[in-house]
């Protein structure tokens, strides 16, 4: 319940009002039930105790008040105080199912998930109003999800939506347990049968695309995104869906349009300013593409797929120095992203600015970039600086997460060979030819100098007769 502080005929102003004279007024207890829970609500934990101890003293018998005493030390994690609470107020009043309520949520809390559903169950066979126990419903469906027992879940969310229908929280979750459990034919049917009682239900048509949309019926994802649009013109959501539909069906153009309404209804969206900017790269008109790009990092600078995409928008026009510029900018503001970072290394790559590279690829490789190509790329660098040492170091360590690997081995060869350790490199390269004669190649690719060298020229060839 809200309440208006201008109006001195509520019960909160005159609480309020009452906290800061001191003077004693009196409350009736549904009146200090509203004060509490609308405190509760509202997070003030100080308050709500404070209502509850003056509504105690007023009203020292009443159980809700007792109950909302048994909330509050749940919230403060005061379980077995809760629990020996709650069997008072059972001894007071055996059949009150919110008493058994708040036990259940008292185990939920303690992770006695089943003991909970339990629990809500004795609540639901006491309830005197069957057709309104929506909520107690939604309470076992919730327990079950917390077990990942998607199925019984979904028999209760749908309980749920037969009292209610219009319990859209309900019907989310019922699609979320299909979704887990890779239903989407069961999800369909269900939906088809909501929709048949509840045609204007916008939200139901809605996921009702989505689910065409997973299993790729793009043109019936499309119409029941037109369906969520018919029933509600306003619904931010259906038009970002369908956009995503259209880009799928190459109608770049109508996406387009789809996204640019959502930016009319609400605020813009990262999401939607992205989307825009890549259907115009695919149609070719670059600058209204870098245009919506640009407005995406702008209106979010923690979307890593913005940066990414204005990044990849440069570099596909071969315009390296704008992308580096772009890619700079992103790792200012978090450098803990791997996948900037090997943007950051592929780009100055290109540019023949290897330190950089260099320093990308490692960095790369410390945020958990364990990728075989990361590792490669940062050797073939550390080759061509010189960096042996560095390199071979790289390379044993690219051993333990691709052992008998051809590509590490062959370049573990060449460096060993480099840096006078021959045994090493003996051992490495009939490794590697063994593994792949194929990959031979390496050697001359990356150390031409090695190519002439004796021992190195007999093993590949040994290993060729040999695989022929």
């Amino acid at each position: 319940m809200q309440y208006s502080h201008e109006d001195e005929n509520f019960p909160l102003t005159r609480f309020e009002s009452m906290l800061k004279t001191n003077d004693i007024l009196f409350f009736d207890s549904s009146e200090f039930e509203n004060i509490i829970h609308h405190y509760l609500e509202n997070g003030k934990i100080a308050l709500s105790k404070r209502a509850i101890k003056l509504g105690l003293e007023q009203h020292p018998t009443s159980i809700n008040l007792r109950l909302f005493q048994v909330e509050i030390l749940v919230i403060e994690n005061k379980f077995a105080e809760a629990d020996d609470l709650l069997d008072q107020l059972h001894n007071l009043e055996p059949t009150n199912e919110e008493i058994f309520i708040q036990k259940a949520n008292v185990l939920s809390k303690q992770d006695e998930h089943q003991k909970a559903i339990d629990t809500l169950l004795i609540a639901i066979d006491m309830s005197s109003t069957p057709e309104d126990d929506a909520d107690l419903y939604a309470l076992v469906g919730m327990e079950y999800l917390f077990l990942d027992q998607f199925e019984k879940a979904i028999i209760y969310f749908k309980k749920c939506l037969e009292s209610d229908t219009n319990d859209y929280s309900a019907l989310h979750n019922i699609i979320y347990c299909y979704d887990f459990l890779n239903l989407n034919e069961e999800a369909i049917e269900y939906l088809n049968k909501f929709l048949d009682t509840n045609p204007y239900c916008e939200v139901a048509w809605h996921q009702l695309g989505r689910q065409y949309f997973a299993i790729k019926e793009y043109a019936k994802a499309s119409a029941a995104f037109d369906f969520a649009i018919i029933s509600d013109d306003t619904f931010v959501g259906a038009y970002l869906e369908k956009g995503k539909v259209l880009e799928k069906l190459k109608n770049h153009e109508e996406a387009i349009e789809n996204y640019k309404i959502t930016l009319a209804l609400d605020d813009p969206t990262s999401f939607a300013l992205l989307r825009i900017g890549q259907c115009y790269s695919k149609l070719g008109q670059d600058d209204l593409a870098i245009q919506f790009f640009k407005k995406t990092i702008d209106e979010d600078a923690l979307l890593d797929k913005g940066w990414l995409a204005i990044t990849k928008f440069y570099m596909k026009r071969l315009d390296y120095q704008n992308a580096l510029d772009y890619i700079k900018k992103a790792v200012a503001i978090d450098g803990d992203n791997v996948l900037y970072w090997k943007l950051f290394a592929t780009i100055n790559k290109r540019l023949n600015f290897l330190e950089e590279a260099e320093q990308g690829y490692k960095r790369a490789i410390e945020l958990g970039n364990y990728e075989l190509d990361t590792w490669l790329n940062r050797t073939d660098i550390l080759v061509e600086l010189g960096e042996y040492q560095a390199a071979i170091f790289n390379l044993l360590q690219t051993i333990e997460f691709y052992p008998e690997n051809a590509e590490v081995e062959y370049r573990l060869a060449g460096l060993y060979f480099m840096v006078h350790q021959t045994e090493e490199g003996r051992f490495h390269l009939k490794n590697a030819t063994h593994l792949n004669i194929d990959y031979s190649f390496i050697i001359s690719e990356l150390f031409p100098q090695l190519t002439d060298r004796p021992v190195i020229k007999a093993i590949i060839s040994e290993a060729k007769k040999a695989s022929n």
